[in-house]
C-alpha cells in the first residue's frame, strides 16, 4: 500500500530475532541496515523514518548505542524518526519528544495464529 503511493518501504532485517539460524548474520544486517537508516535520517530528504523494532538491535548489543543517540540529535530539524520496540534503551527515551508504551490487550500469535505477510494483488 504504501509503495502504491509513493512511500518506499526496504525491509532490513532477517525476520524474528528468535527464528534466526545464524545470528552474527542477524547482528550484521541490523549494522547495515542502520547505516542506510542514518544515511537516510540525516540527509533531510524523508518528513519521517521509521525503524520499526529498532529496539532489539540495540537491547542485543548488534549496534552501538552512542551512534543511534548521536544521529538522533544531529538529524535535520524537520525530520522525524519514529523508533519501535520493547525495552527501549532508557537514554532513547531520555532524548526523545515523544514515548508511547503499548500494553497489549489480546494477540492472535498467543492464540496460535503466526504473523502473516500482508496482503498483496
Amino acid at each position: 500500500m504504501f509503495e502504491q503511493i509513493g512511500i518506499p518501504i526496504e525491509g532490513l532485517g532477517d525476520g524474528f530475532s528468535w527464528k534466526s539460524r545464524d545470528l552474527e548474520h542477524s547482528a550484521q544486517l541490523a549494522r547495515d541496515g542502520w547505516v542506510k537508516a542514518k544515511a537516510a535520517i540525516l540527509s533531510g530528504d524523508y518528513f519521517m523514518v521509521t525503524l520499526d523494532e529498532m529496539t532489539y538491535p540495540l537491547v542485543y548489543g548488534w549496534m552501538p548505542l552512542d551512534d543511534v543517540l548521536e544521529t538522533l540529535k544531529t538529524r535535520p530539524s524537520h525530520v522525524h524518526v519514529v523508533l519501535t520496540g520493547r525495552r527501549c534503551p532508557p537514554e532513547i527515551i531520555a532524548l526523545a519528544d515523544t514515548v508511547t508504551e503499548m500494553q497489549m490487550v489480546k494477540h492472535a500469535f498467543r492464540a496460535g495464529i503466526p504473523a502473516q505477510r500482508g496482503i498483496e494483488d
